[in-house]
């Protein structure tokens, strides 16, 4: 029997990935320092997979053929455990298949498949969603990693920056009691640099539905420092709470919260994906660990 925890390593990089949720919780450079949340009080995760949905559905209830199923924030892939598919040095494989609970909370069939892989500098994790039913499959997905801020241990969290690989100055989208707002808001980056504080995210997530770049660098004071990469996705979500917790989340999105007052069927909600039977769509999310930048 396969174990609930595996560790990959390639390069002095390491990565452990556990059944539940297939969800990353350590990420480790090769000088040993760990960039991954540890799971603290002030949040009880890693790097949860957002499927099948991303953010809310108002009153948590999905609506699908006249039926209304509950399903609540984010969906349940994060709260389930995969079976194993494979398991070596430098990678492993994961997948989620529905079964008659899931179809109970989302009424479609599909499988979700997600492998890692890691290089000499870093991890790699690519995620196909098939649709073996015989209807469309309507989801979203999302990755939700959350790194230590600040990255070296004792520095001041108010020196670290997000740098993007593009000019990111559109207005922002917000949320209200977890939907998204209908008017945007100016944008906190400047040019393509966002110097982090805690009061940024005092109203949630900022959140960029159309963002230019499909990388950005998390930089500490003098180093170290991380870049995540994404395909695939469309959107992008960085959040941390305002009330002092030392982590920042940094998640690459296909979809996102219900609109504020949208209430209609779930094929009409904005930002979903539209699986074709017998077909699938791939995503892709990187992270590569810099000692110093």
């Amino acid at each position: 029997m396969m174990d609930d925890r595996h560790t990959i390593s390639a390069g002095g990089i390491a990565a452990t990935i556990k059944a539940d949720g297939a969800e990353l919780c350590s990420l480790t450079t090769a000088g040993g320092l760990e960039l991954l949340w540890q799971a603290g009080p002030e949040w009880p995760r890693h790097a949860p997979w957002l499927f099948p949905i991303v953010g809310r559905l108002k009153n948590d209830q999905l609506r699908h053929r006249g039926k209304t199923y509950p399903l609540t924030q984010h969906g349940f892939a994060r709260d389930l455990r995969f079976d194993w598919l494979e398991q070596t040095t430098q990678s492993c494989t994961l997948q989620l298949t529905d079964s008659e609970a899931t179809r109970a909370r989302y009424p479609f069939a599909f499988r979700l498949t997600i492998a890692f892989r890691v290089g000499a500098e870093n991890l790699e994790a690519k995620v196909e969603i098939e649709n073996p039913g015989e209807e469309i499959l309507l989801a979203s997905f999302g990755a939700h990693p959350a790194f230590n801020w600040p990255l070296t241990p004792g520095a001041s969290k108010q020196d670290s920056v997000l740098i993007f690989t593009e000019d990111e100055t559109a207005p922002i989208r917000r949320l209200s009691g977890g939907l998204m707002r209908p008017e945007p808001e100016p944008s906190p980056i400047q040019g393509n640099m966002l110097t982090l504080s805690e009061r940024l995210f005092e109203e949630d997530a900022i959140i960029l539905d159309a963002p230019r770049s499909t990388v950005l660098s998390y930089i500490g004071p003098g180093g170290p420092g991380l870049s995540v990469g994404w395909e695939g996705f469309r959107e992008l979500g960085i959040w941390s709470k305002p009330s002092g917790a030392p982590f920042l989340c940094i998640e690459p999105w296909r979809g996102y919260a219900s609109p504020v007052g949208f209430d209609g069927e779930f094929i009409d909600k904005p930002g979903l994906m539209h699986i074709a039977p017998g077909t699938a769509e791939t995503l892709a999310l990187r992270i590569k660990a810099h000692e110093a930048i």
